[in-house]
Order: C-alpha cells, then sequence, then structure tokens
C-alpha cells in the first residue's frame, strides 16, 4: 500500500479520523480519545505512520458532513477494504447492500455474505471495521431487532439510525 494520509474532521458525534492512499478512503474512526493510540494502531496496520495532510480525504469529509445533514443517503467515493479479508470483507461488503434508513439483522448479513450461521462472526466484522458510517455497520442490528452496542457506543450508533430514519426518503 502507498503511503497514507491522515485529517481529523468535526462531525456531530465528535471527531473522526479519516484516512486515505491512492485516492482512496481506507479508513473512518470515530475517535474516542487521543489522537496518539489511534495512529499507532493505523501504523501497525499499515506497516507504516500515515502522515498528516489538511487534504486528505476531501471528498470523504464533505459527504460526511452532507451525510450528516441529512442531504446524501448514499455515499459516492472509492474506498479501499483491503485491509479487512476473508469473511470479514465478505461481511462488510454485505452491509454496503443495506439500503440507507433500513436495518438488517446479524444472520441476515451473514446469509448474505455466504455464510448463514456465522451472525456472530458478522459482528466481529462490523467491530473491525475499519471504515465506519461509510460502510455502515450501525444498519446490524440483533435478530429482536434491537440496537445493540457498536463497539459500546450505542448512543451514537442510536444516533445514526435516527438520523437516517428521520431523513429517509418518503414511501421507504
Amino acid at each position: 500500500m502507498t503511503t497514507a494520509t491522515f485529517r481529523i474532521h468535526p462531525t456531530p458525534l465528535g471527531e473522526a479520523l479519516l484516512l486515505s492512499s491512492a485516492g482512496r478512503l481506507i479508513g473512518l474512526e470515530m475517535l474516542t480519545g487521543p489522537l496518539g493510540p489511534s495512529l499507532e494502531h493505523w501504523a501497525r496496520m499499515l506497516s507504516s505512520a500515515p502522515e498528516p495532510d489538511d487534504d486528505a480525504a476531501s471528498d470523504a469529509a464533505a459527504q460526511l458532513d452532507e451525510y450528516f445533514d441529512g442531504a446524501r443517503q448514499d455515499f459516492d467515493l472509492e474506498i479501499d477494504l483491503s485491509l479487512a479479508t476473508g469473511f470479514t470483507r465478505k461481511a462488510l461488503e454485505a452491509v454496503l447492500r443495506i439500503p440507507y434508513g433500513e436495518t438488517a439483522g446479524y444472520g441476515e448479513v451473514a446469509a448474505a455474505a455466504g455464510s448463514p450461521r456465522a451472525h456472530r462472526a458478522v459482528g466481529t466484522a462490523c467491530r473491525l471495521t475499519p471504515i465506519s458510517i461509510v460502510v455502515p455497520v450501525h444498519r446490524v442490528v440483533r435478530a429482536d431487532g434491537s440496537l445493540g452496542e457498536y463497539g459500546g457506543r450505542p448512543e451514537m450508533k442510536r444516533f445514526l439510525v435516527e438520523l437516517e430514519r428521520t431523513h429517509r426518503p418518503a414511501g421507504v
């Protein structure tokens, strides 16, 4: 992978760490603490430290703003899921097909990814996604329809699901 660059971008949920490489979004992480540990994690994953760049992932930043304003339902970005492999990648690709404003159960995503009994692995894939929000793992819910934890931040998941329900096109 070529050198990765990053920027910090404000959102209604706090600061987002956006990472890009070769014009593709490779990471979107909602920061929960100091930047240093997150950058160290990414440096390990990428085998080199990402470099700060105010222009990094500028399309992603603009589209994220539109999403939070309710003006964007689909992201039109080149994303790179090469950091996710095997079933994790298949699960995340299945998550990308969940329509805006809708949810799907872990079992449904497992089936769509080709392994109907792998609902727990879907939970792991969602937890490990390198690109949150754009890869809408917040749309994956428990079998009983309850939202679940979202990496220990259920309030963030609730916010995203409600945002989409509020701005969902009529008739959906």
